[in-house]
């Protein structure tokens, strides 16, 4: 991190501005050598006019922001050089840098800089990329948060609680003699374990939703040919996505798009008509559309209101039993023939409100309109929902421990494990392969 680097802040195509940003300890003498004006004496957070020249050559007409350290999102001193938008442009002032004394930035690397010099914590640093990332209302205020610290501040009550039971222990042992000082008994720790246990379960199951607002909701449509699957990818997307013919087995590809509800993304997969078929092609649609049934965080069976339960139906049925499932009637504008002793959401794709009972069940199944109405202060990736449920595994350890009547001194040993594990949460400490995996997701430039 003694190095200065540099990199293209915006994307690379054409438009009206480009960023070019650089940090490190040289950001201010490598600009200042081609900008008309001199700023090595400049205020720091300003912004000047001029141009970036190279021999006598003008390479364009530029803003240049002078941020100055410690005051700056990485704690250096940072540069953005404000250019017309364009590939030959941005590029040409990018390659002027690096040809002198810039090094260009890895992907995440400008927010691992501020990660590594204190200026963020690592939940801090993931929500960056998760507010950059986001696809919705509702998952861009949770990503705020995130980089706010307020979800970090949630993180660091519990720690501190933690820290309180391990501080009075602590003092138990190392002075037994005192008569004045809290006297911590395996009651006292149970019940505030208890507590404790209360709280972190809170938290996942905030994490999970926070997932949800995150990545959406993986929907999966699938049934037998010309039940309407097509027909309903469409009407929930208000375009003709998908093919729709009276041929069975038209789809024989996955057909993807996403919509909206309550702020949460559905992303809606169509598959091939899940039936027996000697067609090579088909088959392998139908064995595709039987794969995603285990990755699918909800699959719509969808059934034909007009015709008897066909053995197709039945297979379709048995493989997606186990799954958070909606089993959708369809063509209730016809006659029914459908005979089926489970419960079912019915509609068609003929009126504009045909699917409206389909989406209440979605919200129903996920309880999106409470979660509408929550904080968003939320964990929401993979390793910290991780994180939460082995801490949630190490105080179930605590309790058994607690009704063997093992000794305290024992049991603050699982303690401090949790105090661990919430820091290397939010980045207190840190392995170096973690860090540079989950910067390397970044963009470049952020």
């Amino acid at each position: 991190m003694n190095d200065t680097i540099v990199a293209i802040s915006t994307s690379l195509s054409v438009g009206a501005i480009s960023i070019i940003r650089l940090s490190g300890d040289k950001s201010i003498e490598i600009v200042n050598k081609f900008f008309t004006k001199d700023l090595n004496n400049v205020d720091s957070h300003t912004i000047h006019y001029g141009y970036i020249k190279e021999n006598n050559e003008v390479l364009d007409e530029v803003l240049v922001s002078v941020m100055k350290s410690p005051k700056t999102f990485t704690t250096e001193d940072v540069v953005e050089v404000n250019c017309h938008g364009g590939i030959a442009t941005t590029k040409r002032i990018l390659e002027l840098f690096m040809r002198n004394g810039a090094r260009l930035a890895e992907p995440g690397e400008f927010t691992k800089r501020a990660f590594l010099n204190g200026r963020i914590d690592l939940i801090e640093a993931e929500s960056v990329m998760d507010l950059i990332n986001s696809k919705t209302e509702v998952s861009r205020k949770m990503a705020l948060n995130g980089v706010k610290g307020s979800i970090s501040n949630r993180i660091n009550e519990l720690r501190n609680k933690l820290m309180d039971i391990i501080a009075n222990i602590e003092v138990n042992i190392d002075y037994p003699e005192y008569e004045d000082i809290l006297v911590v008994t395996n009651n006292m720790i149970s019940t505030n374990i208890k507590e404790l246990k209360k709280e972190f379960k809170k938290v996942l199951k905030d994490a999970e939703n926070g997932k949800l607002i995150k990545d959406g909701i993986n929907t999966l449509i699938v049934g037998r040919p010309n039940v309407g699957k097509s027909s309903i990818l469409n009407r929930l997307l208000d375009e003709e996505k998908a093919i729709v013919t009276d041929i069975a087995g038209t789809t024989r590809d996955i057909v993807e798009g996403t919509i909206t509800i309550d702020g949460i993304l559905l992303n809606i997969i169509d598959t091939a008509g899940i039936r027996d078929t000697d067609n090579v092609v088909e088959k392998i649609g139908v064995e595709k559309s039987l794969s995603l049934i285990d990755t699918s965080d909800l699959v719509i069976v969808v059934l034909n209101n007009n015709e008897e339960l066909s053995d197709d139906d039945r297979k379709i049925l048995d493989a997606t039993k186990d799954k958070k499932r909606i089993i959708f009637v369809n063509k209730v504008d016809l006659e029914s023939k459908l005979k089926l002793d489970l419960d079912v959401v019915k509609g068609n794709t003929i009126e504009v409100n045909g699917l409206d009972a389909l989406k209440d069940k979605i919200r129903e199944l996920f309880n999106l309109d409470q979660i509408e109405k929550s904080d968003l202060n939320y964990l929401s990736n993979a390793r910290e929902i991780s994180t939460i449920k082995e801490v949630l595994s190490v105080i179930n350890d605590i309790e058994e421990s607690l009704n063997n009547n093992i000794e305290v001194d024992m049991i603050e040993i699982d303690i401090k494990r949790i105090w661990e594990l919430l820091g290397n949460l939010i980045g207190k400490s840190y392995d170096d392969e973690l860090i540079d995996n989950i910067f390397s997701r970044f963009c470049l430039g952020k």
